[in-house]
């Protein structure tokens, strides 16, 4: 039990969401430091009447600043306030206050003032002190949080508060320990406790027997492909606790089987990595061990706990399906010593058999059925050459080489429990040091494969562009199609340390990453070239005006917008048009409609309309977007995708070319203003009222530029365009 418990009013307001939020990161850190305690009522007893309360060597601490300094010096390892640091710990006093005195305030006034002043000091910040969060951003979330001025304006007109404001406590609410901070009152409540709802954030479990500044993770990968977004949730994971207890991470490639392996996807893993932000500086590999490994194999033979066996593979897995002993599992040390020799030279002989670990041919577990730990294979390794012809399984490679490289913690989807007490056996009969597991769920993804055998057939068959295509469920790919950094990040550490396997809807994801865009994204005009209508604007002349890219950022400039007496409008909008109708051109102002002449298929083919400036575009009700028909018009191509399978959850029998999507990539030609001209490859940005675009493949001299359509997290636009199921 813990030796500090922060008691909570549920219904104090302003409410304690910073010391909540503050308890929750130490907690994360060092599980169980802060019992938690949510007590139904508007305040605590006392005669201060305060909203939260913590004791500690008979002192009773009551306000949020005294509260969070306690908490955090207290757990220094939480890394939220540092005393023996004068410079940041000062500035941490300095925005504690300035949360006390500035944040706390009514006057409407000074608020805004304070808001544009920490706006201002946001601009190029991610924290408030610092590269991590402190006990000042909780705090300061907190009492913003608290706000009904800020609750207000941040749901109503969040563009006056500023973009770098919004963006920081956007980002500050989706941690983890805000999240607590944000669902403890109503958890409280459900659970019917109100009392000891500490531990229930995503990372605030901890990890076992972890030890600050010892902890060691390692990230796995086999060089034998491109990581996708399971192979990010297990990479940032690894990185996140190795941050959290002060230790190191190491990524080590698995390249055990030479078949497979290659030495430019180790290339391509590095700079995926290096895409979400997981530093690759420590790398090894398992062949750095294959002497070692090769020396405990024959340990194990010599201490009688593994055999070499020629038994054929259909009937050796019908054998352990049924639990019966392999014919070869008790032949002597020295026949499976020179087995094993033959098996090290490629012989004939050595190429029929492999090597067991002996455990128990008739274990519950089918993993510990004397599995295979070594097998020939004559392919020369991509580092070691033709050196070894017998190479170790992933099963009697990952816990030796754990354990040898001083990994502390192995993290691990929870598809491998089965093997844990497999891996446990291998250290134990080889007597190496123990390494802690650790695992979590898997994250599956509706109609999404991330099978990479899977995935290479959809490469092979010519279905997709490579393993960057922006359909494919890689790091390249979604990258590709404008997913952000900061949004994969965020909605990894998100999902946490769950242990459950859920499959996941694809719109969370990238409604976070519209969130992180939406401000920081320029504004331009795009109109569909099919069925374009050109409309005769009566009162307009040619000229040229500068207006800001994003009517909310000041900050990210200007573009040139084109006027004159012809405009494009899209058939869409052209057909939502009536006669005498006063309707409001973005940017420019309002015009009535006069005139409007359609085919006999009922397509509009010119529209009159006649400026009227004067109007008040409060009282229309149809804003369009406009292109000028000049010189400045651009062509490009605007492209948007479907899944690749029609199917939301494979099951296992389905054959994936069965569950192909007939048609799942769509190009429309287009006209835009010639601001996108100054665009580069990987700019993100939106055409008005069509959504956000990334540039992924600039105007040539032949081709104009391609600009794909980034997924907003809309329902309806997630929603798959061929899953029959559905209609």
């Amino acid at each position: 039990m813990s030796g500090l418990k922060l008691i909570v009013a549920s219904k104090a307001s302003p409410f304690s969401y910073g010391v909540l939020a503050v308890a929750a990161q130490v907690n994360a850190v060092k599980k169980g430091s802060v019992e938690i305690e949510i007590r139904d009522g508007k305040n605590l007893e006392g005669a201060s009447k305060p909203a939260a309360s913590i004791t500690y060597n008979g002192e009773i601490y009551e306000t949020t600043n005294a509260i969070a300094r306690l908490l955090a010096r207290l757990n220094p390892e939480a890394g939220l306030y540092n005393p023996e640091d004068p410079i940041s710990s000062t500035l941490i006093d300095q925005w504690l206050d300035f949360a006390e005195s500035k944040l706390s305030s009514t006057d409407f006034k000074a608020l805004d003032a304070t808001y544009k002043e920490l706006n201002k000091y946001l601009t190029l910040r991610s924290y408030i002190v610092g590269y991590q969060a402190t006990i000042a951003d909780f705090v300061i979330w907190g009492t913003l949080r608290a706000s009904p001025v800020f609750a207000r304006i941040v749901k109503t007109k969040p563009e006056s508060l500023g973009a770098y404001l919004v963006r920081w406590f956007e980002y500050i609410s989706s941690l983890s320990s805000a999240e607590y901070a944000l669902t403890a009152v109503q958890k409280a409540e459900k659970n019917n406790k109100g009392s000891k709802v500490a531990d229930q954030g995503k990372f605030e479990i901890g990890l076992t027997d972890a030890m600050m500044g010892k902890v060691c993770t390692r990230f796995p990968p086999e060089p034998s492909g491109y990581l996708h977004i399971g192979h990010a949730k297990a990479a940032l994971l690894n990185q996140y606790f190795a941050d959290t207890y002060k230790g190191k991470l190491i990524i080590r490639f698995d390249d055990t089987n030479p078949s497979k392996e290659k030495t430019e996807y180790e290339d391509s893993i590095k700079e995926d990595l290096a895409l979400i932000g997981v530093d690759s500086s420590v790398v090894s590999h398992t062949s750095d061990f294959f002497d070692q490994m090769y020396e405990l194999a024959l340990k194990l033979i010599k201490d009688g706990k593994a055999f070499c066996d020629d038994t054929e593979q259909m009937t050796m897995r019908e054998e352990r399906t049924a639990r019966i002993p392999s014919k070869c599992r008790d032949n002597s040390v020295e026949e499976n010593l020179r087995r094993f020799a033959e098996m090290a030279k490629g012989s004939e002989e050595g190429l029929k058999n492999c090597l067991r670990a002996k455990i128990d041919y008739n274990s519950p577990n089918g993993t510990m059925r004397d599995p295979v730990i070594y097998r020939c294979n004559l392919t020369p390794h991509h580092y070691t050459g033709d050196k070894w012809k017998v190479y170790p399984t992933y099963d009697f490679a990952c816990p030796i080489v754990d354990s040898l490289e001083g990994v502390s913690h192995a993290l691990r989807t929870n598809e491998y429990r089965d093997r844990n007490v497999q891996y446990d056996w291998m250290l134990e009969a080889l007597g190496l040091r123990k390494v802690t597991i650790w695992d979590f769920g898997r994250i599956n993804f509706v109609y999404t494969l991330l099978s990479k055998r899977k995935l290479q057939w959809f490469v092979d068959q010519g279905l997709v562009t490579g393993w960057d295509d922006p359909r494919f469920p890689t790091v390249r790919g979604i990258r590709r199609r404008g997913m952000t950094i900061e949004a994969l990040k965020q909605y990894i550490l998100m999902q946490g340390a769950s242990q459950n396997t859920l499959l996941l809807e694809w719109d969370k994801l990238w409604a976070l990453n519209r969130k992180i865009i939406d401000p920081i994204a320029p504004r331009y005009v795009a109109v569909l070239k099919e069925g374009a209508v050109v409309c005769n604007v009566q009162g307009a002349t040619a000229e040229v005006k500068e207006h800001p890219v994003h009517k909310k950022n000041a900050e990210l400039g200007t573009k040139k917008t084109h006027y004159g007496p012809k405009i494009y409008l899209d058939q869409e909008d052209a057909k939502s048009l009536e006669d005498g109708e006063e309707v409001t051109l973005m940017d420019w102002g309002n015009v009535f409609v006069r005139k409007i002449v359609k085919d006999a298929q009922g397509n509009v083919t010119s529209v009159d309309l006649e400026l009227h400036l004067a109007g008040d575009f409060k009282k229309t009700k149809k804003k369009l977007t406009w292109l000028t028909v000049d010189e400045d018009a651009t062509d490009c191509v605007l492209v948007d995708y479907d899944y690749l399978i029609t199917k939301k959850k494979v099951e296992e029998g389905d054959e994936v070319k069965d569950l192909v999507t007939p048609e799942s990539e769509f190009k429309y030609a287009a006209i835009a203003d010639g601001n996108i001209r100054d665009l580069k490859k990987g700019d993100i940005f939106q055409f008005e009222r069509k959504g956000y675009f990334i540039l992924d493949a600039p105007a040539t001299a032949t081709e104009p530029a391609h600009f794909i359509r980034i997924p907003d997290g809309k329902a309806a636009t997630m929603a798959s365009k061929a899953d029959v199921s559905k209609k």
